[in-house]
């Protein structure tokens, strides 16, 4: 089954840096100011860190 890692940024506050991002283990998250997080696909391994680690579940590791 594969997997993608989606942003809802409806939940994300981006008023502060965002936690997720120094968790992720191949740096495929980055944050520019307060701004909701980018996600790079290509560098994604989709572990699910980053998506259990967001405090606002803003980040969501989707099966399809």
């Amino acid at each position: 089954m594969d997997k993608m890692l989606t942003i809802i940024k409806e939940k994300c506050p981006q008023n502060h840096p965002c936690p997720a991002v120094k968790v992720c283990p191949v740096g495929a998250l980055v944050q520019t100011g307060y701004l909701a997080p980018v996600i790079d696909q290509n560098k994604c391994i989709k572990c699910g860190k980053c998506s259990n680690f967001c405090p606002k579940k803003a980040l969501v590791l989707e099966k399809f």
